[in-house]
């Protein structure tokens, strides 16, 4: 190639193998040059640049890196050559490129370490969040007339309405195969009859509620983060502070109080639903009337079954509503976090959720509602 940099193989004065490099060691030219050293097999002693006419920085460090390599004594070199190969020199770092890492026994349990501490900054995050959730709510109290009743009930309208057909289909074939399930194992012991039990019982109490949170929190948290984290973005939150409008008072008060009020509501739908479900199988499957099975709930399910759902539903709407806003306000920086922290709302929301409902199971046994 016209321009390239060359070499030759010889022998000093010495006997050792001196390499010959001619021509420009320039970014621009240097490149065959470097393949075709990185192919030679010879053991070098010497490395002479007297017939290199023009180097810089790549050029230096492709000779210093040789000459590191075979161990090569440098000559020849003009002084700007010397400069520079000086400097690449002593720019080298002899670190290791991969760090030591500790053996898994010890990378786990650090691991474990740092996110239980990294909790307990975000459950001081939450309990102020909601004191502002409070105080908000509190002003709002002292003054209705600034109440946002409009953007109330626009959220209950998406949390609640618009999630009834497909809560209502969830929870339909949830007590499909509640009833198919339980009366298959029943029939082992001939008490196909107590499958009435089972739906009412297990719908009213825990899985009617408990399912209709997962997919609220899936459905109307992630919305709330996505939302409120897109807004913070754009400034739009900031705005609303500049000229005197609270956001928490209007982006998340209607939100949480919608997802609160909506959530009692979806789940006394979703075990009402889920019992339906039960009384198609019992139908089909089983011979029971399906109106009989009805009647049926309505003896063998103790009326407390109903209290202890509703008692759960706002409780669980409470906590997937302050999870979606909380990260949705937490945004910051770029669009990425948008999705994080919408990850993190719905996450940390169903986590929640199975938590606080197996306090209520052992707190609901323990004052005689098992």
């Amino acid at each position: 190639m016209d321009g390239a940099a060359q070499f030759t193989l010889d022998e000093d004065e010495a006997g050792r193998t001196r390499l010959s490099v001619e021509g420009p060691l320039l970014v621009s030219s240097v490149g065959p040059l470097d393949r075709d050293l990185e192919e030679l097999n010879a053991d070098l002693g010497v490395i002479d640049l007297s017939g290199v006419d023009a180097i810089d920085t790549i050029g230096a460090w492709v000779m210093c890196r040789l000459a590191a390599r075979h161990e090569a004594e440098i000559t020849g070199a003009g002084e700007r050559a010397k400069r520079l190969l000086d400097a690449v020199e002593g720019a080298g770092n002899d670190a290791e490129m991969d760090p030591p890492r500790d053996p898994v026994w010890l990378r786990v349990p650090k691991a474990i370490g740092e996110l239980v501490f990294d909790m307990r900054g975000g459950i001081i995050g939450v309990v102020g969040f909601l004191g502002r959730i409070l105080i908000g709510l509190g002003r709002l109290i002292r003054r209705p007339s600034t109440f946002p009743m409009k953007a109330m009930v626009r959220q209950m309208e998406l949390v609640g309405v618009s999630a009834l057909p497909i809560i209502g289909l969830m929870s339909f074939l949830i007590g499909i195969v509640i009833a198919q399930q339980g009366a298959v194992q029943l029939e082992q012991f001939g008490a196909e009859a107590l499958t009435v039990n089972l739906v009412g019982r297990i719908t009213l109490r825990e899985l009617g509620v408990l399912m209709t949170a997962i997919m609220v929190a899936g459905r109307s948290g992630s919305a709330f983060a996505a939302q409120i984290g897109t807004m913070k973005l754009t400034e739009e939150v900031d705005a609303m502070r500049t000229i005197g409008i609270s956001p928490a008072e209007r982006l998340v008060i209607p939100r949480v109080l919608a997802c609160t009020f909506m959530m009692v509501l979806l789940g006394f739908y979703a075990s009402v639903v889920a019992i339906v479900g039960g009384a198609v199988v019992g139908q089909v499957a089983l011979g029971i009337p399906f109106f009989t099975f009805l009647e049926r709930i309505q003896e063998v399910v103790p009326i407390h079954d109903v209290w202890v759902g509703l008692i759960k539903a706002p409780v669980f709407g409470l906590i997937i509503g302050l999870a979606g806003c909380y990260h949705g306000m937490r945004v910051e920086g770029n669009s990425e976090q948008v999705g994080l922290r919408t990850t993190m709302a719905v996450v940390s929301a169903i986590f929640a959720v199975i938590v606080l409902d197996a306090f209520f199971a052992v707190f609901f046994t323990e004052i005689g509602w098992g």
